[in-house]
């Protein structure tokens, strides 16, 4: 169990142990919850694929057709849970 302190501005930094065991790094979004009157954060990873996915479908349309996955996930991410 590590103990981290809350900033004046309500941030928390996460212990290095934990961000190598979880594959997190600088830019990766979480989802930040309340379960069981605890704060759980949880790292989302697909979106990564998906923008491996939105490179393919590049390719296949053969040009400018681009499909910003990313902030179409956020988008419904958002109006799902009103979380971004």
């Amino acid at each position: 169990m590590v103990v981290v302190v809350v900033t004046r501005k309500y941030q928390v930094t996460i212990p290095k142990e934990i961000r190598e065991a979880l594959d997190i790094h600088i830019g990766d979004r979480l989802i930040v919850k309340v379960v069981d009157g605890k704060i759980v954060m949880e790292p989302i990873k697909g979106w990564k694929a998906l923008e491996k996915l939105s490179s393919i479908a590049d390719r296949y349309f053969k040009g400018p057709k681009r499909i910003n996955v990313v902030n179409l996930i956020e988008e419904s991410l958002e109006r799902e849970t009103g979380i971004h």
